[in-house]
């Protein structure tokens, strides 16, 4: 495939993410893909592999956080490799506290499908928007 048509490829599945659409979402992802989120004491922190892992991290990402993303990302291609740049706010919904989060989700695609991201967020602002013990920082 080409480089564009790589690209169209990820802008559909993050489409598909925003409108929730889980089916829309498979469809696009290898059999086997593989997600990773690097961090710990964050709910969504892992490798989470093929198609019943990314349901499970969606599920969970519905049940923990609401994000929404006011600029749109920037997308970086070579080869079968996607870089997404991007900006995200959002609210932890245990804690309801906010958080700012600049992001590169890093995309592999093959034959049409994703076969593995990796994201690069803010774990720390995260983690903090996570933390049940809302009392200031120094």
């Amino acid at each position: 495939m080409s480089i564009e048509e790589n690209v169209q490829i990820v802008k559909n599945f993050l489409a598909a993410l925003g409108r929730r659409d889980k089916q829309g979402l498979l469809a696009l992802s290898a059999e086997d893909i593989e997600w990773i989120i690097p961090g710990e004491n964050w709910p969504l922190a892992g490798t989470h592999r093929g198609h019943a892992g990314l349901e499970n991290l969606l599920q969970k990402a519905n049940e923990t956080v609401e994000t929404s993303y006011p600029e749109p990302p920037e997308f970086i291609a070579q080869g079968d490799r996607v870089l997404v740049v991007g900006f995200a706010t959002g609210k932890i919904k245990a804690t309801n506290r906010t958080f700012e989060d600049h992001w590169v989700f890093a995309i592999t695609v093959r034959n049409g499908k994703l076969t593995n991201v990796r994201e690069y967020i803010d774990t720390q602002a995260l983690v903090r928007a996570s933390e049940v013990d809302a009392s200031p920082r120094p």
